[in-house]
């Protein structure tokens, strides 16, 4: 039995930062963002800066985590609300960029929630035979469509790219990954943006408490059908689209902070990529050693959600062979 693991992880950001300062004309204080959104500051692309290349550098870097070749990569799933684009999408000239060899590609648009919708589009691909390497991307410019007039949501929002590269598990690992996802259409009018003026409309008290319910439900009966306890969770990553809604799942679910990862302070809410971006981190901070179950969740726009448990890096080889060299080729080749 095939499963899959996340081989490697990498993130990138864009150079110019907007502290709370930036959003006093508005009628706020930097006091008051972070004691509403614990966000201190954030990152916005500059005029001229791409979407697809904050994204190239994340996937450069997952790529060179796992020890791993662009010509290895199969399959390629960019999660984005934000192409540079209406069309084509981002991952076909990703893939071009990367130096991959003419692999699926597509972009895949499900608000906050994206990561998980791709990353578990990626380990089917691993778990059925038909890859051997997926990269994941999430990428988010939401600079682009954020109402600087408005305070409510002008002071949360930014931009960046986190990605990761998914792999067949080491021998012996038969624990595949699991995920619950689910959408809710009657509450798309809570949480927007519309052709007419193409920015983010939110109704935040009731996304807050939606969002808060539906993580923990999604939780809680993902550990459940997996047979697993908060003991058997390494490290909890949930969407950072603020640190109160951060804090209250884990607080709901019992998980304490010491294996929760929280990276908003710097960077905003930035939709799909938060996820990736706060994986980064961990792994930049030690927290994460092969073989972890990490456990994630997230809730967005449409109402859409997901949850999820994969290993990291499981029973992973100091130098995993490369994809080109297997002696089966993924049946799309």
């Amino acid at each position: 039995m095939t499963t899959a693991t996340i081989a490697g992880v990498g993130a990138a950001l864009p150079a110019t930062v907007l502290g709370n300062d930036h959003f006093i004309p508005l009628g706020t204080t930097h006091e008051w963002i972070v004691k509403r959104t614990g966000i201190h500051t954030r990152h916005w692309l500059g005029p001229g800066e791409s979407l697809a290349g904050l994204a190239e550098q994340a996937c450069r870097e997952a790529l060179a985590d796992a020890g791993r070749d662009a010509r290895e990569v199969d399959h390629l799933v960019v999660s984005t609300v934000t192409p540079d684009r209406i069309t084509p999408g981002i991952a076909p000239g990703l893939a071009t960029r990367l130096g991959a060899p003419h692999p699926p590609a597509m972009d895949l648009n499900a608000a906050c929630a994206g990561f998980l919708y791709a990353l578990d589009h990626a380990c089917a691909q691993i778990e059925s035979g038909r890859a051997r390497c997926v990269l994941v991307c999430a990428a988010e410019a939401l600079s682009r469509i954020t109402d600087t007039t408005d305070r409510s949501t002008a002071v949360l929002f930014g931009d960046a790219a986190g990605a990761v590269v998914v792999t067949p598990a080491g021998p012996g690992d038969g624990e595949r990954p699991s995920f619950r996802l689910g959408s809710d259409g009657r509450h798309e009018d809570l949480l927007y943006a519309d052709p007419a003026d193409r920015l983010l409309r939110m109704s935040g008290r009731e996304v807050y408490e939606f969002a808060v319910g539906t993580m923990v439900e999604q939780t809680r009966a993902l550990l459940t059908g997996c047979g697993l306890s908060l003991a058997d969770v390494g490290l909890f990553i949930g969407h950072q689209a603020n640190a109160r809604i951060l804090r209250a799942v884990a607080a709901e679910l019992g998980v304490p902070p010491s294996r929760t990862e929280i990276s908003i302070e710097n960077v905003g809410n930035t939709s799909s990529a938060s996820i990736p971006f706060a994986l980064r981190q961990a792994r930049n901070r030690g927290r994460l050693h092969p073989g972890d179950r990490i456990v994630m969740a997230a809730f967005g726009a449409g109402f859409v959600w997901g949850a999820g448990v994969i290993r990291w890096r499981a029973a992973a080889r100091a130098h995993p062979e490369h994809a080109l060299h297997e002696q089966e080729e993924p049946c799309h080749r």
